[in-house]
This record gives C-alpha cells, structure tokens and sequence, in this order.
C-alpha cells in the first residue's frame, strides 16, 4: 500500500489592523471632499452670497445714455448673485435696444457687470421710418432723432438696402461739380431710379445706364443753367440729350 503525504495547509490570516486603518482613512477623505463639494455647491446657489451691486457701461454714447443701459438690464428683475447670473440675458436685454449695434457683456469679481456697448452710425433714413447705419444695415431707431443730421432720405423694396447707399455715394461723387446735393434717392420695385435734390430738382433716371445718365447731367448742367431759369425736373430716360421742365417763375419774376 502506498501512503500518500498530505501538506498541512496553514489557516487564513486575518488583515493586518494597519491596512483597515488605511481604508478608513481613505473613506474618510473622500466623505470629507464630497461634503466640502456639497458646501461649496450650495454656497454658489445661495444668492445672499457675493450679490451683484454695479453695473458699469462703457463705450462712446451719442443716442444712448448709460441710464438707459442699466435700465434696460434692472427691467429683468434686478442683479442676482456673481455666481448665478447669466450675461446671455443681460447681453439679450441690452441688444434689443434700438441703438445698440455691438454688446459685450462681464463680470467682474466680486460685485460689478462691466457693459461696453458700441451704438450704430447712422447714414440715412430708410423708407421714412427707419434707419441705415453706414454699412446699409437696417436699425429701428427714430429718424426723428437724427433730424438735425439733414441725412439723405433713401427709398427702395425690402433687401435693397445697401444697394440704394451704395447708388447715392456714387451719384454723389458724380453730381459734386454742379454742387447740387441728394436730399432723397428712390429706387421702385421696377427698379427706376429717381433723385430728388436740395433745391427741389427732380431727376428722373429710368432702370439703365443709371451713371451714364446723370453724367450726361452734369455735362448740361452749365448750359441749362445759362438759360437762368429754375428747373423743376429732368428726364433722362433718352438715349441723348434730356427733357428739361421749369418751376413757375414766381410774383414778380419774368419768365425768360
């Protein structure tokens, strides 16, 4: 009979006292930072922490006043807390504004929203209503408002906007040697051409060869001129030369 050896194994240790020691320790650390985390969250949701208390705007203010701006942005119902405030809607307020082309809007540390605000330049009126700022972008702001600028009065179908600006500053260089100035350029929706200037001359200029014509203007000016009476339109919807038509001469004047 064969015997057979059998090994004693040896009994399970338990875990040494110093590794628990250590996985508590760890635990502990862990419950620590997430109730520091929790105490942070909570103190960054409590609006009695660090209140917003100024607003300051900046930029170059024609038609706007600062008063204006920071009204706009109380009227959501006043400064919440650094933390909790959201500058899109501030940022939204203040957009909305008829004046306002850009906005930037900040915070800073610990109470202030800085606002530096850029206002539109107005070029013309649009349609009567309306405004152009100089790059033909269409702004809500009253006419009214610049109605000591003397801006030119421009007139066209929706989405001709910057094309009837850039159409006045090139009539404008081309009329400059008779000294007559645009007070209103219309453009209709068959796309004729009509300039009407401060003097109260109507030059009409028809859907073609729109530069070409009003050169042709200018080239009769000084003899229209010679003839000393006063136009009251100019047709030069002909392939040369133009129909001329007089303003009646006033009491007292003799027609020529």
């Amino acid at each position: 009979m064969t015997n057979v050896t059998v090994d004693e194994i040896p009994a399970q240790t338990s875990m040494p006292k110093a590794h628990w020691g250590g996985l508590v320790f760890l635990v502990f650390v862990i419950l620590a930072l997430v109730w520091s985390l929790l105490r942070v969250l909570s103190w960054m949701g409590d609006e009695r922490q660090l209140p917003l208390s100024q607003i300051i705007v900046q930029g170059e203010l024609t038609h706007l006043t600062a008063t204006e701006v920071r009204d706009s942005v109380l009227k959501l119902g006043g400064l919440q807390s650094f933390m909790l405030q959201d500058v899109d809607n501030i940022h939204g307020a203040i957009s909305a504004l008829p004046w306002v082309a850009n906005v930037a809007v900040r915070k800073q540390w610990p109470d202030t929203i800085k606002v530096n605000v850029t206002e539109y330049q107005p070029q013309a009126v649009w349609n009567g209503s309306l405004l152009l700022d100089t790059e033909g972008v269409v702004f809500h702001a009253s006419p009214e408002e610049v109605s000591n600028l003397g801006l030119v009065s421009l007139h066209g179908p929706e989405g001709s906007e910057k094309e009837v600006l850039d159409a006045w500053r090139d009539m404008r260089r081309i009329l400059a040697p008779t000294e007559l100035q645009i007070a209103a350029l219309a453009l209709n929706e068959r796309r004729s051409w009509r300039v009407v200037t401060r003097d109260g001359i109507r030059i009409e200029l028809g859907r073609e060869s729109r530069d070409e014509r009003l050169r042709r203007f200018v080239d009769l000016f000084d003899e229209i001129k010679a003839t000393g009476r006063a136009m009251q339109y100019v047709d030069l919807r002909y392939d040369t030369g133009a129909a001329v038509g007089w303003k009646a001469p006033e009491d007292g004047e003799e027609e020529n």
